[in-house]
């Protein structure tokens, strides 16, 4: 079936205020079904989980779920999905992990590419380990960054490869499918940044090839936290800096605290609202692969539109240029700061922010700085008139 985006839009209330909104890939506005389950858990007893009383089952049961919607929504094992405050500070956590284990010698390989929260973790605890940072670079003009340019900084000392599925910056998909056997072949493991790919294409960890998949819910419409998936078996090889009472059980060993339980409530039903994009039958999983695909058709389709009118725009220089990526589009203008577009842009009804987007290398190499450009990406409830808004927008902030 044909994707109906003002379907999903009208269970989105953040529309209502009439905004046309390009600032999803920092985070989407929230559906209904969302909100209302992180309101009935908050609703409802809770307590440390547990299979005794009414509230202990409540809470294990909204953990076990969320592992199991985005076991689904990854293609993954549910006792491989780990839960934290944020990406960050999930890959903060195994860098630091394993890097336990690095010392003079080993390498670990980062890009240019990538948002910091996939560099600087690596950067850091390898340099504690005086291990060695090797640096993939990518083209610049194109985008590009192509298996070749892995290859070409690993070696049988490398340790780790972390590498973004889908730059937030300028959309840039790296063929990870391809470069994970290249990872491999070193013995290295594979860490990939899924925060921006996973809210735009069917997500298979097995088909990747990733070793460690890290994502963000508050990027596919649903609430602000951290998930990790890695097979349970890897897992059960690490040991992370926990408190001596906490479990030794996998996933749990890897998430301190207590977990949020309302949040994770938000996360399974953020996996069943993209689940239901499209009617359809079958399971979670194969409803998610039906609804993804639909998505990334529809979003594709749209995102043509966006980048002929942006190139319409006199004096508008676009900086994603990559073959294969996301609807997602820096820009900047001549004459125009940045700061000013995305002001200029608000005053018109459009939410296009700027800046850097924490991409700070990404950002350099292109030559933008550390004041980066603006970005507009869409998101599942973006639509025709949006696009439309924001071209208009543009069409009356640049100069002629």
């Amino acid at each position: 079936m044909s994707y109906d985006v003002q379907r999903l839009r009208d269970q989105v209330p953040a529309l209502r205020e009439g905004a046309a909104h390009f600032d999803g890939p920092g985070g989407t506005q929230i559906p209904d079904p969302v909100a209302d389950a992180m309101s009935a858990a908050l609703r409802s007893a809770v307590s440390n989980r547990g299979r005794v009383t009414a509230a202990e089952r409540r809470a294990d049961d909204m953990v076990c779920g969320a592992r199991e919607a985005m076991a689904d929504l990854l293609g993954a094992d549910a006792g491989g999905i780990v839960f934290g405050r944020s990406m960050t500070q999930i890959t903060f956590d195994v860098a630091r992990t394993l890097s336990q284990d690095w010392g003079p010698g080993d390498e670990v390989v980062v890009s240019r590419l990538d948002h910091d929260a996939n560099v600087r973790p690596w950067v850091i605890h390898a340099t504690r380990s005086e291990a060695t940072i090797r640096w993939i670079e990518f083209d610049p003009a194109t985008g590009e960054l192509g298996v070749d340019d892995v290859r070409a900084q690993i070696s049988d000392r490398t340790r780790v490869v972390a590498l973004t599925g889908a730059s937030n910056l300028i959309g840039t998909r790296p063929d990870i499918a391809a470069i994970a056997p290249v990872v491999h072949d070193a013995g290295a493991l594979f860490y990939v940044d899924g925060v921006h790919l996973t809210a735009h294409a069917p997500i298979s960890i097995a088909e990747l090839g990733a070793d460690f998949y890290a994502c963000s819910p508050y990027k596919f419409l649903g609430p602000h936290l951290g998930a990790l998936a890695a097979s349970p078996a890897l897992l059960e090889s690490l040991h992370p800096d926990k408190l001596l009472p906490s479990t030794e059980a996998v996933p749990e060993r890897f998430e301190l605290g207590t977990l949020p339980y309302e949040l994770l409530a938000g996360v399974t039903a953020a996996v069943d609202v993209l689940a239901g994009l499209v009617p359809g039958q079958g399971t979670r999983r194969e409803r998610l692969l039906l609804s993804l695909a639909a998505l990334e058709d529809y979003e594709d389709a749209l995102h043509e539109r966006l980048r002929k009118g942006l190139e319409s725009v006199p004096g508008l220089r676009t900086h994603s240029n990559a073959r294969h990526r996301t609807p997602t589009e820096t820009f900047t203008i001549d004459g125009i700061d940045a700061e000013d577009v995305t002001l200029l842009l608000a005053e018109r009804g459009v939410n296009a922010p700027s800046g850097n987007f924490y991409a700070l290398e990404a950002s350099r190499w292109l030559g933008l700085g550390d004041a980066g450009g603006v970005r507009a990406g869409l998101a599942p409830y973006t639509s025709e008139s949006d696009v439309d808004q924001l071209i208009g927008g543009l069409q009356e902030i640049a100069p002629t």
